[in-house]
C-alpha cells in the first residue's frame, strides 16, 4: 500500500507452562501479545501472513513448541481466523480486559 503500514504484529517469545499438555510441562512458547489490520485492509490475508511469517520464526529461529494468544470472547472474525490457523480455545480468561469483557486463550502446536 505505497509503504502505508496498514497491520502489525507484536509477538514474544516465553518460558512457562504450556498451554496444550495436560501435565504442567516447562516449554518454550510463542505469545503474540497483540495483532492488528487497519479495518480498509481486513479480508486480504494481511494477518494470516503476519501470523504466519510469525509462528514460522518461532519455531525455526526460537525453537518454540507452542503459540497462544488472547482474544475477545466477542471477535468473532478473528477467532475464525486463528481457527483456520489451527488455534484451539484452551479456557476463558474472566475480565481479562479493561471494559470487563472475557477473553478466549487460543492455542496452537508449532
Amino acid at each position: 500500500a505505497d509503504g502505508k503500514v496498514v497491520g502489525y504484529i507484536m509477538p514474544r517469545i516465553e518460558w512457562g507452562f504450556s498451554n496444550l499438555r495436560q501435565l504442567p510441562v516447562l516449554v518454550r512458547k510463542g505469545h503474540v501479545v497483540s495483532i492488528a489490520v487497519l479495518e480498509e485492509y481486513r479480508r486480504r490475508g494481511i494477518a494470516t501472513a503476519l501470523l504466519n511469517a510469525s509462528m514460522q520464526s518461532m519455531k525455526n529461529d526460537y525453537k518454540a513448541e507452542e503459540v497462544y494468544l488472547e482474544v475477545r470472547v466477542s471477535n468473532d472474525p478473528a477467532i475464525a481466523l486463528y481457527e483456520k490457523l489451527g488455534f484451539s480455545k484452551v479456557k476463558v480468561l474472566k475480565a481479562y480486559y479493561a471494559d470487563g469483557e472475557d477473553a478466549y486463550l487460543m492455542a496452537r502446536p508449532l
